[in-house]
């Protein structure tokens, strides 16, 4: 027996979505669709992949540890100087570091909601410190009050994802405001805009990089993985206040990032209308999606994501089982903590007219709707 912390036996594995190739050699199938993981069903930006295939001679090379022209491009992108600027391999990176340098008394606490993204949790229990899970209201949204009460002098950081996965939902800005009001010196709200670029922004939206231009205790978290399409290459971003992107630099990796993120991301962000053509692509599949599972008799809750939250009024394994059969890998309810619920990615026009005809058959199936 190994002498391991027994806090890290407390952690639950993280359980992605089931890989395509995974599920076309168990079930043998020739054709799989993913639905299940949130990803870009549109690809990357063809100037991120021509940027990338010019980078593979030199990857014999390190990265730039600096990160210079990648930080330079996303400054210039958001009109912030590269010193609110932390980069990493995927935005859960991040979290981790955030952890490491906020959290290292048995009496710190994080504050979150649930559920929520599981990297939260496990931050929190890495760290051995108080974690505090606030459940969504009765509309699947973050409990503001439930989330203010649970703030004490000991609260080191409360994270907010927003729109939240699984559920789609938004904390508005006013809730957000009260939020930020309430916590004690020295402590932080982690805002997680992972899918901030497929939200509705309007009036009652924050946009967490104004809060940081404000000089507000917020750190404010984004990533390429999602609408930008570059999820195999992990790369992922943070604003925030410039005392806490010194300390993050003070533990990250030299070469967090490799050459191809690098260069991807850089080509990724000069492509306003791959973006553009990939966010009005889920407005409208995701408007389909919604009346689909509706005129079923389903109970949908109102997304402002790439993917859509389902209640099938029964237990989700079955469904997602018979759906796997058919050929569509969803996100089953049971490994959200939602276990009559089922996760649906947003796929293209193509990807959704099938999914809807499968759906419907393994509706009759299992009778979800009796």
């Amino acid at each position: 027996m190994f002498s391991i912390r027994k806090n890290v036996l407390k952690m639950r594995p993280y359980s992605p979505g089931k890989p395509i190739d995974e599920v076309k050699r168990e079930l043998g199938l020739s054709e799989v669709v993913k639905l299940a993981s949130n990803e870009n069903p549109y690809g990357p930006s063809p100037k991120a992949l021509q940027a990338m295939q010019e980078a593979l001679p030199h990857l014999n090379l390190y990265p730039d540890a600096s990160q210079f022209d990648l930080k330079a491009a996303i400054s210039r992108k958001f009109d912030i100087p590269s010193e609110h600027l932390i980069v990493s391999n995927g935005s859960d990176q991040i979290i981790h570091w955030l952890g490491e340098i906020f959290l290292g008394s048995p009496i710190d606490e994080v504050v979150t909601s649930t559920p929520s993204f599981q990297k939260y949790d496990g931050t929190a229990l890495l760290a051995d410190c108080v974690l505090k899970t606030i459940p969504l209201d009765a509309e699947h949204r973050h409990d503001i009050g439930g989330l203010i009460n649970a703030i004490t002098e000991n609260t080191k950081l409360v994270f907010i994802a927003n729109p939240n996965n699984p559920t789609g939902t938004i904390m508005k800005r006013q809730e957000l405001d009260a939020l930020i009001g309430r916590l004690p010196k020295g402590a932080a709200v982690v805002l997680d805009e992972a899918y901030h670029e497929f939200a509705d922004f309007d009036a009652d939206y924050p946009n967490g990089l104004d809060y940081v231009k404000a000089g507000m205790p917020v750190i404010t978290l984004r990533t390429f993985s999602k609408a930008y399409g570059l999820a195999g290459i992990r790369l992922g971003y943070a604003f925030a206040p410039t005392e806490m992107v010194e300390a993050l630099n003070r533990i990250r990796e030299p070469f967090i990032v490799n050459n191809l993120a690098l260069v991807g991301g850089i080509a990724a962000l000069s492509d306003d209308e791959h973006l553009k053509r990939t966010v009005q692509g889920n407005a409208a599949e995701r408007a389909r999606l919604t009346e689909f599972l509706k005129e079923q008799g389903l109970q949908v809750i109102p997304s402002h994501a790439n993917f859509v939250m389902v209640d099938l009024g029964q237990p989700s394994q079955p469904v997602f089982d018979a759906l796997l059969r058919e050929g569509y890998v969803t996100r089953p309810g049971t490994v959200l903590g939602m276990p009559n619920f089922m996760r649906i990615s947003v796929g293209t026009a193509d990807e959704m007219t099938g999914f809807f005809q499968a759906f419907a058959r393994v509706l009759e199936q299992t009778k979800v709707h009796a």
